[in-house]
């Protein structure tokens, strides 16, 4: 079973469509990253977490062959416009693409991209909409994860965060309340929203991931959704020692 970072860059990515790089260090490769989203492989069953803007590049460069599930996290545009680039899944399997959300993100996705979910207009819709559980197990044929969800949040909004085979996705987050807590003890692998060194009304900053990670004590903590003041060299150097930076493409054995 491996989870695989597609992207571990904030909204707008590093670097900026202007070519800003902000701190980073523009020859280390581990600084270019594309907008979040995950990708999870046990033996032929193949779930997204999020449809980044990026997605086609990222399924690419990752060789990624298949998509039977997505998972969201939140319906922001960095998670979700992706979305149209799965239509030649559908086309290839001839079997729409299951999609995973909580009430408010599916009637989003639903809005904005309704021709995926309904067609019309000469198109055939790919995907199916699932309300997210708690508790739901994701199979295909002999392959199954078993999957936790519950809400954490996101500035104005909830977010969801995802636990599987110790494994937590926190992407997009700045609080987890004192009640989901216990769900997060025992990790191998917490992998964060960590967004600058400042602040943020919707994001982890780099003090708070730290302080989470302090709390929570998985064997190992992955920051994501970087932006540009964070240097992949810089934070490497200067964490410590359970606590890493992701960078796109990174695997992981769960």
């Amino acid at each position: 079973m491996e989870l695989i970072i597609l992207g571990s860059g904030s909204s707008v990515g590093s670097p900026w469509i202007t070519n800003y790089w902000g701190n980073c260090d523009k020859k280390n490769k581990y600084n270019i990253r594309t907008r979040c989203s995950a990708f999870i492989k046990k033996g032929n069953l193949s779930i997204l977490i999020d449809t980044s803007p990026d997605i086609k590049k990222q399924i690419l460069d990752n060789q990624i062959k298949n998509v039977d599930y997505v998972l969201y996290t939140h319906e922001h545009a960095d998670q979700t416009s992706g979305i149209f680039e799965l239509r030649p899944f559908f086309w290839k399997n001839k079997k729409k693409i299951q999609i995973f959300a909580g009430k408010k993100t599916l009637n989003k996705i639903k809005q904005k991209h309704d021709y995926c979910f309904n067609g019309g207009q000469g198109y055939i819709p790919i995907a199916q909409a699932n309300l997210i559980k708690k508790n739901f197990i994701l199979k295909k044929n002999s392959n199954k994860i078993k999957f936790t969800s519950f809400d954490v949040k996101h500035g104005q909004i909830s977010s969801t965060a995802y636990i599987f085979n110790k494994t937590a996705y926190i992407s997009d987050c700045n609080e987890i309340y004192t009640k989901d807590y216990k769900k997060l003890k025992g990790l191998k692998y917490l992998i964060i929203d960590c967004l600058k060194f400042n602040s943020h009304p919707s994001h982890f900053n780099l003090e708070t991931s730290i302080m989470v990670s302090e709390n929570l004590k998985p064997k190992k903590t992955i920051l994501t959704n970087l932006h540009t003041d964070l240097d992949y060299g810089f934070l490497k150097k200067n964490l410590p020692r359970n606590i890493i930076p992701a960078f796109d493409g990174m695997k992981l054995r769960i």
